[in-house]
């Protein structure tokens, strides 16, 4: 999901003020930096500076897309010499546990292991019920 763009609610508000005060003189000058001029310049400087954390955003966006795209096929890479291993030397081969996969036969069976667990307990309840 890309990242919102920032726009700022403070330089549109100051660009509608510079509107008016050049309405009303455009040499207007109050001191001390008071100036029409010192807030154009300053508006410019935010515009510049949120364009240029926009096109930051953007990138990182496009390389965060980069980077799952390659992650995509790295594994699916992997995937395959997985599989192309276990069809040359086989699923219950030490070769297929050296290139990362788990023996055929050292994979326990889910139903095999919840009826190893059950019994235990059933044997227990029944016991109590008999006792």
């Amino acid at each position: 999901m890309p990242r919102p763009k920032r726009s700022s609610r403070v330089l549109e508000k100051a660009q509608l003020r510079a509107c008016g005060l050049k309405a009303i003189d455009p040499n207007l000058d109050f001191g001390n930096a008071g100036n029409l001029q010192n807030l154009t310049q300053q508006i410019e400087q935010l515009r510049a500076k949120i364009d240029t954390y926009n096109t930051a955003l953007s990138i990182i966006d496009a390389s965060r897309t980069d980077i799952e795209q390659l992650e995509k096929n790295l594994s699916s890479l992997c995937e395959r010499l997985l599989l192309a291993v276990a069809v040359k030397y086989g699923k219950d081969s030490q070769e297929y546990v050296m290139a990362g996969g788990v023996r055929k036969s050292d994979r326990i069976r889910k139903s095999t292991a919840t009826r190893l667990k059950a019994s235990p307990e059933e044997t227990s309840t029944e016991n109590a019920k008999t006792a």
